[in-house]
């Protein structure tokens, strides 16, 4: 588990490769700091997505990607020296600052528009209709691995508002119209529409 709270942003060594396992490997280079929290086999969420410690280095860590996250995720978009977002999974005991994550993305949205006030932004996202169901106005949602309040909601669409420290600190400062994030909606929403839809309540529809 995760709470969408970025440890700090780290970069590809190169770009993507296949691995020898019908995967897609990627080398990330991060601080002294995040790699005493990263042993082989630990988990940590990369742009969202919960990958695990498959190599380490001298400052660096190898992730696998599987065929299904290469086909929900947009980390195959990947290049030499892309920035990424990174967090370990979270510790008994550790503060939940943002909501309960578990870097399983749901599907990619792209990026709408993006507008200045100051030194925040804006940002709206393409909202499917299908987890349309799932997102609330004043809830929670994880874009490429930061938990984020929806600050206005729409029939096709959604709207967060980045304070100044989120754009220091993670890769959402970069986000242009037309780029694709990963999104994960909140596990609870996902648990009450299972609970209605078993009982033959509400709307059939699932998360993808």
């Amino acid at each position: 588990m995760f709470t969408g709270l970025v440890v700090e942003t780290g970069f590809l060594r190169k770009a993507p490769t296949p691995s020898s396992r019908g995967g897609v490997r990627l080398e990330i280079r991060h601080s002294p700091e995040l790699a005493e929290r990263l042993p082989l086999g630990a988990s940590v969420a990369v742009n969202g997505v919960c990958l695990t410690v498959t190599e380490r280095g001298d400052g660096w860590s190898s992730v696998e990607l599987s065929p299904e996250t290469l086909c929900r995720t947009s980390l195959e978009s990947l290049a030499d020296g892309s920035e990424v977002n990174l967090e370990p999974a979270l510790r008994l005991g550790d503060p939940l600052g943002g909501h309960w994550v578990q870097g399983h993305v749901d599907t990619t949205v792209g990026v709408l528009h993006r507008r200045q006030l100051g030194e925040h932004t804006e940002v709206a996202f393409e909202l499917p209709p299908e987890l349309a169901a799932l997102v609330v106005e004043k809830g929670s949602v994880t874009l490429d691995g930061v938990s984020l309040t929806i600050s206005s909601l729409a029939e096709d669409r959604f709207e967060v508002a980045l304070i100044p420290h989120t754009l220091d600190v993670t890769t959402l400062s970069h986000l242009c119209p037309g780029q694709r994030v990963n999104l994960e909606i909140d596990i609870l929403g996902k648990y009450v529409q299972r609970a209605l839809e078993v009982r033959g309540l509400g709307n059939p529809g699932r998360v993808p």
